[in-house]
């Protein structure tokens, strides 16, 4: 190694206006590829800052479309619903409209009765309300369609 360092300090350079051109062409060339390596070092990094930038962003954009999607979700669940119980209060309408339904249900749930009628009060053997209001629209139901049978 040390015979390299002796050979290096050896040889001479030539001191003349060629080598003085091809000293500062070489220096040129130098620092336009430094010039050129930093260009593409910013390019790369603005392109990355991009990147990262939108990949945010598109995460954002995506759970906020999963919370859309839910809220739609619930929104057509309430609208189903809310259908449904249009439905049932149309049916009650109907059903009040119906004379001989009124009247039953007056007998039924106020103990009206006509002139010389006697009300037995017969309580449900399993206490349920529900179950009684359910039957009394079925039947009510039942007699409205008998009721527009004979009509036809």
């Amino acid at each position: 190694m040390g015979k390299k360092k002796k050979d290096v300090e050896k040889v001479a350079a030539l001191d003349n206006e060629y080598t003085k051109e091809q000293y500062a062409e070489f220096q040129k060339q130098q620092k336009q590829l430094i010039f050129r390596r930093r260009r593409l070092a910013v390019v790369f990094l603005v392109a990355f800052v991009i990147f990262i930038v939108s990949g945010i962003q598109l995460m954002k954009d995506y759970q906020q479309l999963n919370a859309f999607k839910k809220q739609q979700t619930e929104a057509v669940a309430e609208s189903a619903e809310a259908d449904k119980k249009l439905q049932r209060l149309e049916q009650d309408v109907a059903l009040l409209r119906d004379d001989d339904y009124v009247a039953k249900l007056a007998r039924s749930r106020f103990y009206v009765s006509k002139e010389g009628e006697q009300i037995y009060n017969i309580p449900e053997l399993g206490g349920s309300t529900t179950s009684s209001s359910n039957e009394q629209k079925q039947s009510s139901q039942e007699s409205q369609s008998q009721s527009n049978s004979t009509e036809q």
